[in-house]
This record gives structure tokens, sequence and C-alpha cells, in this order.
């Protein structure tokens, strides 16, 4: 296990799922931690499991001036490492011919232009002091969809993955690693609710012969806000069972 003592964080999207489980993983590490979700029920009921070293926050990652807010706030404090974990994001299975234009903005105002404000507030935030920015792209970011997010959401999470290398480049001189999980499908409620036939299918797509569990993604995410990961950036560690290898 490592040791963040000292460090403090940030997750979006972290009621339920790779967030949650990240935001937990965190905590046992020593961290505190801030969970920030649009469901303010669930997120409160989130943190109080957690227990201690951990708060919630509501907050609509569309909201760029209450989520900037929000990471400078938490980034601001004094610190010994700060930590951002950009994983909020919605989901949309429309083809390209029948994903409206509404829904494309909506993908990506929540997918990557709010990992986008949150990079650039917590920049500021950290004002030069150790940071580890993590991203939660996605499989379909690196091979163009083809499981279950299509046009849209493979290309918020492919400009989430450029988004990753960019500013890695940029942070560095800043001592602040960028780096990316991209998980195959994971063993969500989601992926729970299709047909047993789609389940198999997509279980044949998987060298390993399994959903990933939430919380080894959450594990690979705590690994690279790690102290120990700290000559790692501008990285994309695949958490996909094999599914992709490149």
């Amino acid at each position: 296990m490592f040791d963040l003592t000292g460090a403090v964080a940030l997750v979006t999207g972290a009621a339920r799922g790779i967030g949650l489980s990240a935001a937990a993983g965190l905590t046992l590490q020593g961290c505190r931690v801030v969970l920030a979700d649009i469901d303010s029920t669930t997120v409160k009921q989130a943190a109080h499991e957690i227990g201690d070293g951990a708060e919630a926050f509501e907050v609509d990652v569309r909201d760029t001036k209450a989520l900037a807010a929000l990471v400078a706030d938490v980034l601001g404090q004094p610190h010994e490492l700060g930590i951002l974990v950009n994983n909020a994001a919605v989901l949309n299975t429309d083809p390209l011919e029948q994903v409206s234009t509404d829904d494309w903005a909506h993908v990506m105002d929540v997918n990557l232009t709010a990992a986008f404000e949150a990079t650039r507030a917590a920049a500021k935030a950290l004002d030069g002091r150790p940071g580890r920015i993590i991203n939660v792209a996605s499989v379909a970011g690196k091979q163009g969809g083809g499981v279950f997010g299509t046009s849209a959401y493979a290309t918020s999470k492919g400009g989430l993955i450029a988004l990753t290398k960019s500013s890695a480049r940029e942070l560095a001189v800043r001592g602040t690693t960028v780096n990316a999980v991209a998980p195959g499908p994971v063993d969500t409620d989601f992926i729970a609710q299709q047909d047993p036939r789609r389940r198999r299918d997509l279980v044949d797509l998987i060298p390993l012969g399994r959903f990933a569990r939430a919380d080894e993604v959450g594990a690979a995410v705590c690994f690279l806000a790690s102290r120990e990961a700290g000559y790692v950036t501008g990285s994309v560690l695949d958490v996909n069972g094999g599914m992709v290898m490149a």
C-alpha cells in the first residue's frame, strides 16, 4: 500500500463505480479526499460510508465556474501532494447518424471540457507544488468505440487521452504529473442490465475472460496518484483485460 499521508485529493463522479473505488482507495492510503458528484444524496452517503478522511460536495461539472472554484478550494489548501481525478462521465450509445447535436455537446461538456477546466484550475491552484492529475479515459478512446460507446463517447475519451499527453508536457516543469487510465468494460449496474447474450459477446472480446471490477481500476488510479509514480507522466495505463495491447 502506498502512503499518501499529508496529501489531498478531489475525485469527480465519485458517488459510485470507479470514482468511489478510487476515493476509497486514496482514503485508505491516508489521503484526505473530497468526493464530488452531481448526485448529492448518493455522494454524501458514499463519503459517510468511507468515513474519516472523506467529505462530499455536490457539483455539476458542466458548471465550469463552480468546478474551478471547488478545485481551487481543495488543491489550494496546504498539502504535501495535491491530486485531481477527472472521472465524471456520461455514456452515449447512439450511432453517428442518430446522435443529436445537443447530446454530442452534453457528452463533450461532461467528459472532456470539464476535465480541461479542472486541469487548468488545478495547475493554478497547485502553484508549482507537487501534483498528480489522473484522467479516467476508456478503451473506446483508443479503438474508436466498438463496445458500448460510439462516436460521441469515443471521441470524448480520445480527446481526454490527447489532453492527458499535452497537459503532461506543459505541467512537467511545475512538478505535476498527468496520466490516464483506460478501462475496458467494468462490472457495473449498466453491464448487469445488458442482455445475457450481449454480456457473453463482450466477455468473448476480453482475453482474461471477465469484466473488470471497479476497485481494480481504482487501484490503478491510486498507483498513478502515489509518490512512487512521480516519474510517470503522459502515460495511459490500460486496465482492460487485454482487449487492447498497444
